[in-house]
């Protein structure tokens, strides 16, 4: 038994080793995309992030931050690192899981081991651990900084625990594994909620070791009881602990006029004296289980401790503090994600039920200057009609309701007007919550993938969709796919050893196969039912469930066993055990990592970290830069808060502006910027207060002065508001039209323009607000406009829109990254009004400051990458040169054009981006660069007549899957190319662009007719 213990302590090791070295080669050397940029920096200045916060987290990751010896720009790779070695860490203990569920499979207890048995288990863990080292999902949050690297680790952990307790428990102190698990969930809790989920397997392990008959009916009932464990844990440790305290610190300041935190800090030190009390009465009377269920309790709240970090930094104020939980009621609704919303779970309405009646529920209460103050009610509503499982469920109070609805419809083909059934949900739920949105990632790791890129809407799309690659070669798939280096076919193998180690496992050990089967359905198709989504996210979700692909790479590794058991009734034991740990080696964890590696090398990327640089450079200085969501706002963020590039600049994340506690964050000063120029007061746009106000037209002929509509809008005055049915009075807004007067030279003094530009200065801006509502983000926007008097440069990042600016879009002027508001006469000429540049300063941004991130020449690039900063890219680039020519620049704008194609690949990820390349080859026709307009014209050949074959093949053998409006735009964009050529006398291309079109135009014929 010591040879054992030896022997699987080192491979072990050497499991770690091996994933932490594959992390570290493929490790993101900065900041990624998503919330990376916003966990790295709130771990390295210990700030405050989203909800639920992840204290726990923030301080690991500001342990590794260290380790860059002051070289800021060196912190995200050694936050990276943290989760590259927390993931290594993972495959170490889920190695040691295998091998001690393998072993029990094999060996009896007290029984010696054979060679080819410790070949056999030994194998078995190699090929489960290191299948799971690279599998897609796990691997790419690896090599980031993110809460599921760690989560993962602490999965690993208490699993791993409980076997080792299962091992041990007639043993004197086996129950301190017990203990030792309570923790690492407390912990765990600071880190992401993932691990309480795996309470019932943990359960039912006690179970089945404490009883050694169980049956089917204590079985379940002890199921039961682990559910009512997890609720214990998830709602009344961590949610009520912080609830009770928040309505005992509203009585000890509010009845007892003492001062906030006092009914908190009783409430704590009575569970702390109760525990106590409790435990002493379990160790007096000897009741060693109640003895053991405290102490439990008391070591989750040891580690639920860690959010006694969330108040202390949120009273701080930190640059970034979500928010702002510096009492008991603002943690418990941050803890809960209030800000989110909830989703009915087992009763409410669908998506056409509409509101019939509603009644005021409890009080709200915000914080005040000396006492918590009733900042509304909660509102309940009662609908037309509700269904049991409720999975369509958006109602029209929704910011993405007729978007939901829209979804809904074409993906149930539910005609216009037709309420949806019991079974539609159903429907639903089993076809797009559980095949789209947990059954395709799961398919992904252990069968294969097509592309990484977005597949939430079809089914039968190749984008984002699963293959297994046996039967592609008849699929005529195009070369945009095959040639990809995220095109990752697994042939099904790792999915294939994993079904025949379930087999076995059910076969031989029905009890432990049944407790990995609870690990794998609640750490998977749970949190699907649980979570309950609505339709479409901001990105795909397969990394909420590595936990269920954790579990399933337990029986890849289990399948050694069942191969072997196989190949023994043939060959001997000793070449059995060889054979069997050598196939699965090659079919598994090799297959894998050959396979996956290219899709997950980001080791020569920088673009998340430099087009962050790219929007901070685009500012003039002490520039207001609205952001609009995650990857324009939070790779800033770092940027801005690590390695203090442009320190001077305001960044306004437009998504969090509609929050009273954003406004008044940025009502101060931050980093070297000044406050914003609001003036309006903290009491008329918190929390209840003129959440909303209604368009109600007053009939006003002309334009109004911004200055003037917001005083009104924002006025304490009766008749300044107006009287709806349920006696309500509030503000409203009495028109559309706005109109800023402008004093020229004191935009020329604040530098907002040039001298020679100061003719094309308007002397009055005129504008349409575009929606029926203002919202907060709207009238702190109205705040800033009005009365900002051009002291500071208003920007906005390159992803809004025009309904986004407040209808100021014809004063937008790109600089860069971002659109600087500028009282340009407007140009009504113009159709696309976010085309227009302020040439000259947009030249020097780009031409001489902006980074690129070694977008030509890294290994991979990601789906934002190439979906979102790529397509920015060639439309700056393209906006510029054009703004140039229209100034008469044409030797500037082809250095444009040369710069372009100096610094980024030619590539066409989609459509869009095609017609966007045809547009740069188009300016480079006009500036007689023939030679870079050919090439550009050509890989846009290539492209198209690579899709427009396959969707020709899709046409012919699968119509279904054909998107025709897709069809519909590629042959217009050959259209462009024929003409473009034509145009510019480049007739041998033209002659074959023609024909090209001419022939996919007659194979597309019926379809395109349909279209129409």
């Amino acid at each position: 038994m010591i040879r054992y213990n030896k022997i699987n302590n080192l491979f072990g090791w050497l499991c770690l080793v091996i994933a932490f070295a594959t992390y570290v080669l493929t490790l993101e050397p900065s900041v990624s995309f998503w919330d990376c940029g916003e966990f790295i920096a709130c771990a390295y200045r210990l700030q405050v992030s989203h909800q639920p916060g992840y204290p726990m987290f923030a301080m690991l990751g500001k342990l590794f931050s260290l380790l860059s010896f002051g070289d800021n720009t060196k912190v995200p790779y050694f936050t990276n690192l943290g989760s590259a070695l927390a993931s290594g860490a993972t495959i170490m203990f889920l190695f040691w899981t295998i091998t001690a569920l393998a072993k029990k499979l094999l060996i009896a207890k007290n029984e010696e081991i054979t060679t080819s048995q410790m070949i056999t288990i030994m194998g078995a863990g190699l090929v489960g651990a290191l299948a799971f080292t690279y599998t897609d999902t796990f691997w790419f949050s690896a090599v980031e900084t993110i809460v599921f690297a760690l989560s993962s680790l602490c999965t690993a952990v208490v699993f791993w625990a409980i076997l080792k307790w299962e091992a041990h428990a007639d043993e004197p102190g086996a129950d301190k594994w017990i203990v030792m698990i309570a923790y690492i969930m407390g912990l765990s809790i600071g880190i992401h909620l993932l691990n309480l989920l795996t309470i019932p397997a943990i359960t039912m392990v006690y179970y089945f070791r404490r009883h050694k008959n169980p049956t089917i009916k204590s079985s379940i009932v002890v199921f039961l009881i682990s559910i009512v464990i997890l609720g214990l844990v998830q709602y009344g440790i961590r949610e009520y602990t912080i609830k009770i305290a928040a309505y005992s610190d509203l009585f000890f300041v509010n009845t007892l006029g003492l001062g906030f935190g006092s009914g908190a800090a009783f409430v704590f030190v009575t569970i702390v004296a109760l525990l106590i009390m409790a435990i002493r009465y379990s160790i007096r009377h000897k009741k060693p289980a109640l003895n053991l269920a405290l102490v439990c309790v008391v070591f989750i709240y040891f580690g639920y401790g860690s959010f006694i970090y969330i108040p202390i930094r949120a009273t701080a104020n930190t640059n970034l503090n979500n928010t702002h939980p510096d009492n008991a009621f603002t943690l418990n609704s941050y803890l809960n994600r209030t800000q989110y919303g909830d989703n009915p779970l087992l009763y409410g309405p669908q998506f056409d039920a509409k509101v019939i009646d509603q009644s005021e529920g409890s009080a709200m209460y915000r914080k005040g200057r000396n006492r918590y103050e009733v900042s509304g009610k909660k509102q309940n509503y009662v609908f037309d009609h509700n269904t049991i499982m409720p999975r369509m469920h958006s109602t029209e109070g929704d910011q993405d309701f007729a978007q939901n609805v829209q979804f809904y419809k074409q993906w149930l083909n539910l005609p216009d007007g037709q309420s949806p059934t019991f079974a539609d949900n159903m429907r639903w739920m089993l076809s797009w919550q559980m095949y789209q949105m947990y059954w395709r990632y799961f398919l992904w790791n252990f069968v294969g993938r097509y592309n990484d890129l977005d597949g939430q809407t079809s089914t039968a799309s190749t984008d984002g969709n699963w293959t297994s690659g046996l039967f592609d070669g008849a699929r005529h798939l195009p070369k945009s796919i095959t040639t990809s280096n995220t095109y990752t076919p697994l042939y099904a193998l790792p999915l294939i050893i994993g079904i025949l180690g379930m087999v076995y496992h059910f076969k031989r050990r029905r009890g432990d196969a049944t407790i990995i089967g609870l690990l794998w359905f609640f750490t998977g198709l749970a949190i699907v039912l649980y979570v309950n989504q609505v339709n479409l996210q901001p990105r795909e979700r397969d990394y909420s469930y590595v936990g269920s692909f954790y579990a399933f790479a337990i029986w890849v590794g289990l399948g050694v066993l069942a191969i072997n058991d196989l190949i023994r009734r043939r060959v001997n034991a000793h070449g059995a055990a060889l054979a069997s740990v050598a196939t699965c080696l090659l079919v598994a964890p090799i297959l894998l990592a050959r396979q996956e590696w290219r899709a997950h090398d980001r080791s020569t990327k920088m673009i998340p970290h430099d087009m962050a640089y790219n929007f901070l450079i685009s500012c003039p200085k002490n520039a207001i830069l609205f952001t609009y969501g995650d990857n324009d706002t939070y790779s800033l963020w770092y940027d801005q808060e690590v390695e203090g590039i442009r320190p001077d600049v305001r960044i306004v994340c437009n998504s969090l502006l509609g929050m009273d506690w954003y406004i008044h964050q940025m009502d101060k000063p931050m980093n070297q910027s000044a406050p914003l120029p609001l003036t309006m007061p903290f009491e008329k746009y918190r929390l209840g207060t003129r959440d909303v106000i209604a368009y109600n037209d007053a009939k006003i002929t002309g334009s109004v002065d911004v200055k003037d509509v917001f005083d009104f809008i924002t006025s304490d005055d009766n008749r300044t508001k107006v009287q709806y049915q349920n006696g309500e009075t509030m503000n409203y807004l009495p028109t559309k039209n706005f109109k800023l007067s402008i004093n020229p030279d004191e935009v020329l003094k604040n530098g907002v323009i040039t001298a020679q530009q100061k003719d094309k200065l308007t002397t009055e801006m005129e504008w349409k607000y575009p929606a029926n509502y203002i919202f907060k983000d709207n009238l702190a926007l109205i705040d800033i406009v009005a009365h900002n008097n051009w002291r500071r440069p208003i920007c906005f990042s390159l992803g809004f829109g025009p309904e986004s600016m407040g209808g100021l879009h014809p004063y937008a002027y790109k600089e860069g990254f971002v659109y600087h508001l500028i009282p340009f006469k407007a140009d009504t000429s113009i159709q696309n009004q976010l085309s227009k540049v302020n040439s000259q300063v947009m030249y020097s941004n780009v031409m001489t400051k902006f980074k690129f991130g070694n977008f030509k020449h890294a290994k991979y690039l990601d789906p934002v990458a190439k979906t979102e900063f790529y397509p920015f890219m060639e439309t700056t680039f393209h906006d510029l040169a054009q703004g140039l020519i229209k100034d008469g620049r044409n030797d500037l704008a082809l250095n444009v054009l040369h710069k372009f194609d100096q610094e980024m690949p030619d590539i066409n990820p989609n459509i869009d981006s095609a017609h966007r390349k045809l547009m740069l080859a188009q300016v480079a026709y006009k500036l007689n660069d023939k030679e870079l307009a050919n090439r550009y014209v050509k890989g846009i050949d290539s492209y198209l007549t690579d899709q427009l074959a396959y969707n020709y093949t899709l046409l012919q053998n699968k119509p279904e899957a054909l998107n025709a409006n897709e069809v519909q735009f590629q042959l217009y964009v050959l259209n462009g190319l024929a003409d473009t050529t034509k145009n510019y006398k480049e007739t041998a291309l033209h002659q074959q662009y023609q024909a090209q079109l001419d022939d996919y135009g007659n194979k597309f014929a019926a379809l395109l007719n349909r279209q129409e």
